[in-house]
Order: C-alpha cells, then sequence, then structure tokens
C-alpha cells in the first residue's frame, strides 16, 4: 500500500512540476538537453535582451535596402527574438533569411502567414487550397497530409511556425476577413479538419498556431480596419467558438493567436481589444483551457489594436495581458522600453518575463535553433514545387468538389447521342480548362453573346447548357458574387434547357440565387484553378465520383453537409502517372523517342497516348502536320488511322452482332452472302477470316485496274471531275468513281484464287466482305451505324469516316502527296485506295480520330464492353473475339485483334500480357490494350506524308520501343 502512495505521489509532483510535461507542446523529446540550453541561453541575457525576445517583426524579402538595414539595427540593436515573412519570393527570402540570422546573437524564430501554402506570401511557390475547399473533404487523412506538405514546404525555406490552422467557425456568411480561411460553419467539422491539419505540420517539425482567439468567425467587420464586436454570451462562445480550441490544445497545439476583438461577455471593459484582456488571455486560455503553449498577440499594427492606445503602451498591456510575443508592434524600441519601465517599476516581475522568455526560448530548441543551419538555395524552386503536391492538389478537388442538387439524374451527364450541349462562361475569370475538359468527353460549343437575347437565339439548337460562374483564384478574400446580369440570365437560360450551374467561387455566391427551380444541377467547385476545372469536368461526365459536402449553409435552399454522391461511370479520367502507380521521371524517356522520331523525319508529327486504371496520364503531341508547314499537332487534330478502322469500326459492330445471335463466329460466307454459294470461298467462317487463316489473299491493288494503261493516270472510263449519278465516289477532290464500281471489287474478292496452303497470312478481304454483310443487314452505311450504335454515345465525336464532309482541313492530318493514282495532296480523304474506291467508307480504313477517341473505344473493350454508364458488348464476347484460337497453328491473331506474339518477331515491345490486344495502320497508327497492367496505349501519325516509302517507324521499332518504356515506367 507505501509502496502504491508513494508512485501516485510521484506521478502527481511529475505532473505539476517542468511546466506540466505531458501537455506541454514547446518540450522537446530530450526534455533535459533543452531545458539545460534553455537555461544556459537564459542565465547570459540581459534585461533588454529578454524584452527583445518578446517581438517578432515584419520582413518582407522584396524590401528595398534601407528597410533591410532598420531590420538589421533591431536584430543587433533590440535584440528581437524572430521575424514573421511577409511578401517576396522563395530564393530571396532564404537569402535574406541567411543574413538576418547571421546577424542574431541567438536564432531567430522564423514566422510566416501560410495558410494555403507558402503562396499566400510568396511567388513561384505551392498553393493548396483554402481551408472552406478542405471543409468539404470527408476524409480528414486528406487534410492531415496537406498540413504535412505545407510543413514540408516551411521547414525548406527555413520557417518554424506557420500561422495555421484558422479555427474560426465561420457563421457568419457576410464575414469580411475569414470567409474561406475557415474550414465551414459546423465547429465538429471544423475542430476535425484543424485538428488533422495541426498534426500534419507539426509531424514536419513546424510548429502549428490555431487562430483568431476566441473566436473571428462571426463578425461582419475586419479587425483590420475596426475592432469588430462579438455579441454572444459566454455560454455560446465556451460550446462553439472555444469548442476547437479545447480539442487542439489536449493534441499539442504549439501556439495561438489572440485577435483584436470586443467580447462584452468576456471583457467587462467596453470595446476592450481581446488581445490586451488578461481575463480572455491568463484566465481563459491559459487558465481554463489549460494552454501552455506560445501565445502571440495578432500583428499590433491593426486597427482593431492600434487604435485602442498609445504606441509602446499597446505592447504592455498585451504583455500583462499573458500573451508571451508581440507580433508586429508598430514601434519596437518604443514598446521595448515600455515593458522595461515596466519591468523596473515593480508591474511585470521576473518570473512573468522569465516564463514568456524561456517559452520562446524552448519554441526555439524544439525547431532545431540550437543547432542552427542556413537555409540552402539549391533546388529550392523546385522543391516547394513537387510532383507529390500537384498529386495531393488533385486528389483534394476529387473529394471536395460538392453536387449540390442533382434533379432528373443529370449528372453524370449519359446518353451522349442525345445530348448537344453549349457552354457558357460567366463571372471575371477563364475558364479555358474547364472549357478543354469537358470537351474531352463530348462534342461541347462555347457559346458567346453580348445580349440575353442574342444568347438564348444561339442556345436554341442545344438541349443542355453547362454554366461555368468563374471568380478569380488570387486569394480568398476576391469578389464571389454574381451580377445582377448573370442571375438573370441563369434563370433565361433555364426556363427552356437542362442546366448545370458550376460554381467556381466560395458557396457563399449561391446565397443570392432567388430560386433554383429550373436548374437541375448545381455543382460547387470552391475554386477556380486550372485543378478544380479539371476534376469538375469530370465528375460532371463520370470520370469521378463526386464526394464532398457543403461546409456551411447557403441562403435558404442549402444547408451544412448537403452534397450528393454520385458514382463514376467509367469513363477515362485524366491524372498524372503516380496516381496509378507510373513514374513521370521514367516517361520522360517516351518524350525523347517521340520527338526524335520527328526530328529524324520518320514522321512530321505523333499524338501519343498513354492511360492506365482509367486514366489517361499521358497526351502529348509532337511535330507539325507537314515537314514544310507551320502548323503544330494538336489534341483535337485527327489522324487517317488505317487498319484501326478494323478494330474501331468493323468489329464492335460484328461483335454486336453475335452477341444478338445474327451471326456466329462459325458462320460461313455462303450463310451470310449468299453469292458465295458455290465459289472457293463458301465454307470459309467467321472466325478463320478474321483470324487471318482462311487462305485469302492479303489484298489487291483494285486502283490499278482503273489506270489508263498509258498515262497510269485515272481513266476516263472510270473516273470524271464533276459528280454525277453515274459517278458518285468522290475518291480525292474533284475526282469521282463509277458508282458501279463496288460491285466489281466485291466481284474481284469473290472470284480471287485462295493462297495455295493454309497458314497465317494477313488480308484485308474480310473487311471488305464484312461491311457488305454488316450494311445488308442494316440497309444502312457503315459510316451511319458506327456513329450510331457506338461512337456518339462514347463521346467519340473526333471519330469519323470521310471528315473533309463536316471538319476544316485544319484540324485533319494529311496522308502523303499521291503521285500514283489520285495525283493530289490526301488531305481529309482516306488515303487508302481500295476505302477510297468505297467512297472513302472501308471496312478496313477509312477511319480519321485522334488519340483520345481511339482510348475511349480501347478503353470500353478494356472494362470488357462497358463505357460512360451504358453496357455496348457483354464481357463473355469480348473475351470471345480477344481469343487465339489458332496459336497451336503459330497464328497469333485473335479475331479481328492483333495479338502479341508467340516467338521474337511481332507486332508488340515482347513485354506485354497474352490477353493484350490491339491493331496497327499503314499510315503509323497503333493502339493497345493489356487487360492485365490495366493500360491502353495509343500511337498516331503520319509516316505517309509525303511519301509512304520507307516505313522508318517500323524499321526502328519506334511504337513498340515506346511500348517497352511505358511498362518499364510502372512502378507499382
Amino acid at each position: 500500500m507505501r509502496q502504491i502512495l508513494t508512485t501516485v505521489f510521484f506521478l502527481f509532483v511529475i505532473n505539476v512540476t517542468w511546466g506540466q510535461i505531458s501537455s506541454n507542446p514547446l518540450l522537446s523529446e530530450d526534455v533535459e538537453a533543452q531545458k539545460k540550453w534553455v537555461d544556459s541561453v537564459y542565465s547570459t541575457m540581459t534585461l533588454k535582451e529578454k524584452v527583445g525576445q518578446l517581438y517578432m517583426v515584419q520582413v518582407m524579402s522584396n524590401q528595398d535596402l534601407a528597410t533591410k538595414n532598420k531590420v538589421i539595427k533591431l536584430i543587433k540593436e533590440q535584440h528581437i527574438g524572430g521575424v514573421i515573412y511577409s511578401n517576396g519570393g522563395p530564393v530571396r527570402q532564404a537569402k535574406l533569411n541567411n543574413e538576418l540570422q547571421s546577424a542574431s546573437k541567438i536564432p531567430l524564430l522564423i514566422g510566416m502567414d501560410a495558410e494555403w501554402g507558402l503562396s499566400m506570401r510568396l511567388d513561384s511557390t505551392y498553393a493548396f487550397p483554402w481551408n472552406m475547399t478542405l471543409g468539404a473533404i470527408k476524409d480528414n487523412e486528406l487534410i492531415e497530409r496537406t498540413g504535412k506538405h505545407i510543413g514540408d514546404h516551411c521547414k525548406r525555406i527555413g520557417v518554424h511556425f506557420n500561422f495555421a490552422p484558422v479555427v474560426d467557425i465561420n457563421t457568419n456568411p457576410k464575414n469580411p476577413i475569414i470567409g474561406n480561411r475557415s474550414f465551414g460553419e459546423d465547429r465538429d467539422n471544423v475542430t476535425e479538419k484543424a485538428l488533422a491539419f495541426m498534426k500534419g505540420m507539426q509531424s514536419a517539425g513546424v510548429l502549428a498556431n490555431a487562430k483568431h482567439f476566441p473566436g473571428h468567425g462571426d463578425t461582419e467587420q475586419d479587425s483590420h480596419k475596426t475592432l469588430p464586436t462579438i455579441n454572444f454570451d459566454a455560454k455560446r462562445i465556451d460550446s462553439v467558438e472555444l469548442y476547437p480550441y479545447k480539442k487542439l490544445i489536449k493534441e499539442g497545439l504549439s501556439s495561438v493567436m489572440v485577435a483584436h476583438l470586443n467580447v462584452p461577455s468576456l471583457e467587462s471593459r467596453s470595446g476592450y481589444p481581446s488581445s490586451l484582456s488578461k481575463n480572455i488571455v491568463t484566465n481563459i486560455l491559459k487558465g481554463s483551457l489549460g494552454f501552455k503553449g506560445l501565445i502571440f498577440t495578432d500583428a499590433l499594427t491593426m486597427k482593431g489594436a492600434a487604435d485602442f492606445d498609445l504606441t509602446g503602451e499597446i505592447d504592455v498591456a498585451a504583455f500583462k495581458a499573458g500573451n508571451d510575443v508581440m507580433l508586429m508592434s508598430e514601434d519596437v524600441e518604443v514598446g521595448i522600453l515600455r515593458i522595461i519601465r515596466a519591468y523596473n517599476n515593480g508591474e511585470i516581475s521576473e518570473d512573468r518575463l522569465e516564463h514568456s522568455v524561456k517559452k520562446i526560448l524552448q519554441a526555439k530548441y524544439k525547431v532545431g535553433l540550437h543547432n542552427y543551419e542556413p537555409v540552402g538555395v539549391y533546388n529550392l524552386t523546385k522543391d516547394l514545387n513537387r510532383l507529390e503536391d500537384d498529386i495531393l492538389y488533385e486528389e483534394l478537388l476529387e473529394n471536395a468538389i460538392t453536387v449540390v442538387t442533382n434533379k432528373d439524374n443529370l449528372l453524370p451527364i449519359q446518353h451522349l447521342e442525345t445530348k448537344t450541349i453549349a457552354y457558357v462562361e460567366m463571372g471575371d475569370d477563364t475558364g479555358a480548362t474547364f472549357f478543354n475538359e469537358l470537351k474531352k468527353y463530348t462534342k461541347v460549343h462555347h457559346v458567346k453573346a453580348e445580349l440575353l437575347g442574342e444568347l438564348i437565339g444561339k442556345l436554341q439548337v442545344y438541349n443542355t447548357v453547362v454554366i461555368g460562374f468563374h471568380k478569380s483564384n488570387a486569394n480568398p478574400w476576391k469578389s464571389y458574387k454574381f451580377t445582377k446580369k448573370e442571375l438573370a440570365w441563369i434563370q433565361e437560360i433555364a426556363k427552356t434547357h437542362n442546366v448545370v450551374l458550376d460554381v467556381f467561387a466560395k458557396p457563399y455566391a449561391l446565397a443570392d440565387l432567388k430560386t433554383i427551380d429550373n436548374i437541375e444541377s448545381i455543382v460547387v467547385s470552391y475554386q477556380n484553378s486550372k485543378i478544380a476545372q479539371q476534376k469538375s469536368a469530370q465528375i460532371i461526365f463520370g470520370a469521378l465520383a463526386s464526394k464532398g459536402s457543403l461546409p456551411v449553409s447557403v441562403g435558404a435552399f442549402f444547408k451544412a453537409g448537403d452534397g450528393v454522391k454520385l458514382n463514376d461511370i467509367k469513363r477515362l479520367g485524366y491524372t498524372v502517372p503516380e496516381r496509378v502507380g507510373m513514374s513521370s521521371e521514367k516517361l520522360k524517356v517516351v518524350d525523347s523517342i517521340a520527338q526524335s522520331a520527328v526530328s529524324r523525319k520518320m514522321t512530321p508529327g505523333i499524338q501519343l497516348l498513354i492511360a492506365r486504371k482509367g486514366k489517361v496520364i499521358y497526351n502529348k503531341n509532337f511535330g507539325k502536320h507537314t515537314y514544310e508547314g507551320k502548323t503544330k499537332v494538336s489534341y483535337d487534330d485527327i489522324y487517317d488511322v488505317a487498319s484501326l478502322t478494323k478494330i474501331l469500326a468493323t468489329l464492335p459492330l460484328l461483335m454486336e452482332m453475335e452477341e444478338q445471335g445474327i451471326v456466329s463466329l462459325d458462320s460461313k460466307l455462303s450463310e451470310i452472302l449468299p453469292e458465295y454459294k458455290g465459289s472457293n470461298k463458301e465454307n470459309i467462317t467467321i472466325k478463320r477470316m478474321l483470324s487471318h487463316y482462311a487462305r485469302l489473299r492479303p489484298w489487291e491493288p483494285f486502283y490499278y485496274h482503273t489506270l489508263d494503261s498509258v498515262t497510269r493516270k485515272p481513266s476516263k472510263k472510270y473516273y470524271r471531275t464533276t459528280r454525277s449519278e453515274a459517278f458518285n465516289i468522290e475518291v480525292a477532290k474533284n475526282l469521282y468513281l463509277r458508282s458501279d464500281y463496288q460491285d466489281s471489287i466485291q466481284k474481284i474478292i469473290r472470284d480471287s484464287d485462295l493462297l495455295d496452303r493454309l497458314r497465317y497470312r494477313y488480308s484485308d478481304f474480310p473487311y471488305y466482305i464484312l461491311k457488305k454483310f454488316i450494311e445488308k443487314h442494316y440497309d444502312k452505311g457503315l459510316d451511319e451505324l458506327v456513329q450510331e450504335h457506338f461512337y456518339q454515345s462514347l463521346g467519340a465525336n473526333n471519330t469519323m469516316y470521310n471528315p473533309y464532309h463536316s471538319i476544316s482541313n485544319k484540324k485533319i492530318v494529311p496522308t502523303e502527296i499521291d503521285d500514283y493514282y489520285r495525283y493530289q495532296k490526301v488531305h481529309g480523304f482516306v488515303h487508302d485506295m481500295g476505302a477510297a474506291m468505297q467512297n472513302g467508307v472501308g471496312g478496313h480504313a477509312g477511319i480519321f480520330s485522334n488519340a483520345n477517341d481511339v482510348a475511349k473505344i480501347m478503353q470500353m473493350y478494356l472494362q470488357k464492353g462497358f463505357y460512360g454508364g451504358k453496357r455496348y458488348l457483354k464481357p463473355e464476347t469480348v473475351d470471345k473475339f480477344n481469343t487465339c484460337y489458332y496459336c497451336e497453328k503459330h497464328n497469333r491473331r485473335g479475331v479481328g485483334f492483333d495479338k502479341p506474339q508467340l516467338d521474337e518477331e511481332g507486332p508488340t515491345c515482347g513485354c506485354v500480357s497474352m490477353s493484350s490486344f490491339g491493331h496497327s495502320g499503314f499510315t503509323g497508327t497503333y493502339a493497345w490494350a493489356d487487360p492485365e497492367a490495366e493500360i491502353v496505349y495509343v500511337f498516331l501519325a503520319n509516316r505517309t506524308y509525303p511519301k509512304a516509302g520507307k516505313n522508318l517507324l517500323l524499321k526502328e521499332n519506334i511504337r513498340t520501343e515506346i511500348q517497352r518504356f511505358i511498362y518499364e515506367a510502372i512502378v507499382d
């Protein structure tokens, strides 16, 4: 019993000595070493040096020499304890910091306002989302990571104290100074977010600061300009405003900043600032809440304090109230003199002074200033703008963006074949990134007008309108409101259209909406950063789920916590390689290979796309349309994809017919086309034909039969330069083939000899045959069918036959200068002669597309026939066609799909899975999908321009070398 009592007494003594070790957030792991250093430094200090430690002055790295010299003078003569950095640049600040530290006898404690990152004050540094945005996120682990990242940046630049997080509970929408800086209006959500942020930042070795005590959230005044009043009773303040402080203090909060507020229920003196109130600072913060960390005043130059008393006297009052650090005093020298005078007059005791100075020294030891090292400037800017910061920012916005209403389930937008979509831009900032991201999913037109009537007129051809409200992302205080004109226009548009209103500003913008009856969907994206715009577009089209919840109530229609949760519908998203287990650094080799191919004139230009796990992580363009031209390749340029047509057009239609029972893989030619009865091909099955295992000849130069035997140019027997009923097949500009010649092509194929033995032999003939069968069955052209059945609903709006009918040649990449058949530049017309002779619509060639669209179709295959919320094909159908039925016969082919090589040479790098599939095209194109690695790879080129000649892309294995490096970039 005696031993137990002794132990209890010992524990009690431990808990009440050395500043209550368990709850003192300024103590380091090695308490004894810290105490020894603090005591030794303190014992050598003069009274003036001790008082000087209480001061932290503002410094800007972009200030002039005279101002810098004044600061150095304060360091040397007034012995100030620290500086708080404001505007400037990172390298300039690091150099200045090193200079100021070298001038100080005791290393300076460096503070900074970096609530959303160093970018709050410094150029060329990273800006994370504002607290209001973070408040919409459910996953607090993301908030902790944000604190850690900001802490990493602060530590890298030599900052020890970050004056963050803001824990004000923004219950007043009209708050002019907090607003976006708050995590929201709900005390529990604010507390959870602040706690996570604090833990993350302090885990990086940077001390946190909760502000603005006792609570600046419910005010309509700015303490920078006046003394705001908080008119609530003590019970309300204790249960709401003080709630976050109680929780954070228990978890090791390092410091608190006391605001300049008039709080009558906590301070009896009328108009007396909270920062100068002993009851608020000492009795409540230090006493009732038991806080033992550093206590900072808010800037003493702010009108909320500066207008209260004489210069210097404010400093004395703030110190007497219980503050440890006088932040940004109006006059440091005068303030120090006044505190020394108060000390000498007995108004301030030695114990009181020692208490604060030793706390400051404890903080300096904890952040490593007992072993101070200068800030290194090498790679500083790069270290403050890391790839992992972009990754985190993406995750934050993906989790924050909030769908607050979604009538009739308009979002995510589906059934694209029924949608005509316009984008209308509002606000005072750009929405270009948002618009470009929307266009990745389907055809979207940017509609502009000066007058409402003109706008409504232009919108008549659209049934869906996405309104982007874009406000400046420069800082949280920028204007966020709709104009009266914008509010009126939104209501008028909504009367006659399905509307998605996307607000790239703080959610309070919605407060001015008089009604939401006619607005189907409202999205709050919180900020107008590029990443916010990209992610919001992806949520609208279902590439991402919506997860956010409103952190505040807004007007009559929306309450804190509102948020419609939407699942993704398996459309391609867009992100960085590291999000899907790949390395950006390793993919730089791909850049080099593609650029080398262009530089060495293997092809004038390239579009190159890589997707993994349903996310496009690489989408770049190289070179120009032609060697001699000036037009650079852009994302929405389209290429003649040549034989990719086989798997992009004919094959999906046939797969659909097979699962509907119209045909089977064992269907014979004589069964699907009666004219093949009695021919040498009557018993050839679809499986054998599409596996290139049917003894069919590789190809036939059909065009050659239509050339003049003397001039070798198009014969007048077969061609005219003007269109007529008899000559209606446009093979090139102003060149028309006889309308009946397509029958001749089919007859040539039907009557052609078979190869002498059965072996793998690639042939285009199956796709001429299947084109006829499919068109005959549906009584429609292949070009119409593939649009109706696949492309329109997939959002593959850049994929088509005969693009010259609907797209400017400026967006179509030319394929060849033809000097053997059409004798002109082939531009907008299909390169393949046989496809051209079928009016540009071949089963084997004729499709034009861009990399993004090809990737959608390949991703649909990869997802076993499902894409964008729609099932196009059954999984078993995809598997059936993606099977090598004749591998034992040394034939690698699937049914329509090419497959990896069975020996050393073949169509891939040899590093893909055997379940992978794809195809290549004569013009230099290549598309490949790997279900096991979950990779889609698309390579589009016009290597045939100006002459088909030598296929250097193939000879140098450019496409498969790139594929090899794609797989080497996988790191998970």
